[in-house]
């Protein structure tokens, strides 16, 4: 896995999964378990039609199994997302979403459709939501390819959008900060007219006569 310390080094679409599969989801068992004592945490007890809160990673194995169903996120529903992507067009920020909400409707996709009412217009939804916001990123880094910034602030965005922001706005900002630090720094053995005349009438010393 790229180490998170170097912020120019993009994951892979396997890892951001990987790193999605601890977020929380509810499922609603068909089946009842003690307790699964875990090095992440303590999940259960499940009862057959008593909802519990679980990582996504084991959500999806119950539900490979046919042991549970999954139940959809809030933020997933067709209202919701038609809220979120009619207000990512009337506005140029971003607007709050699960900080892996690809990767997570990326796994419900391939794991749960049955589980998933609408499933065509979500997946939908989804995907227009990300083409609005990948083109608001793309006119945010035309416009700091076209002027000298120092720092760049960019809210909400999901996992994904930042992995590939990163090492392009990483090496821009590196540039910039490189220009910046020779135009204040003068080369060496470089000396300014006014300290080099200074210097030249100081070595010229006039010789009086006895």
């Amino acid at each position: 896995m790229a180490s998170q310390s170097d912020n120019s080094v993009a994951f892979s679409a396997a890892e951001l999964e990987f790193l999605a599969e601890d977020e929380m989801i509810e499922i609603v068992p068909n089946m009842r378990m003690e307790p699964l004592n875990l090095i992440s945490g303590d999940f259960g007890p499940f009862r057959p039609q008593i909802a519990a809160q679980v990582p996504l990673w084991l959500a999806v194995a119950l539900k490979k199994r046919g042991k549970c169903t999954i139940r959809l996120p809030e933020w997933m529903s067709v209202e919701k997302l038609t809220q979120v992507l009619e207000a990512e067009r009337d506005s140029e920020k971003f607007q709050l979403l699960p900080f892996h909400y690809v990767e997570i409707s990326r796994l419900l996709f391939d794991h749960a459709r049955e589980d998933i009412p609408d499933i065509y217009m979500v997946r939908s939804l989804i995907e227009d939501i990300k083409d609005v916001r990948f083109h608001k990123i793309g006119t945010g880094l035309e416009i700091i390819s076209k002027e000298v910034t120092y720092a760049l602030r960019l809210k909400n965005l999901s996992a994904m959008e930042a992995n590939i922001v990163r090492p392009f706005v990483t090496k821009a900002l590196q540039t910039f900060h490189k220009l910046n630090t020779k135009e204040a720094i003068p080369e060496s053995g470089s000396i300014p007219n006014r300290q080099r005349q200074a210097v030249n009438q100081r070595d010229k010393r006039v010789l009086k006569g006895r």
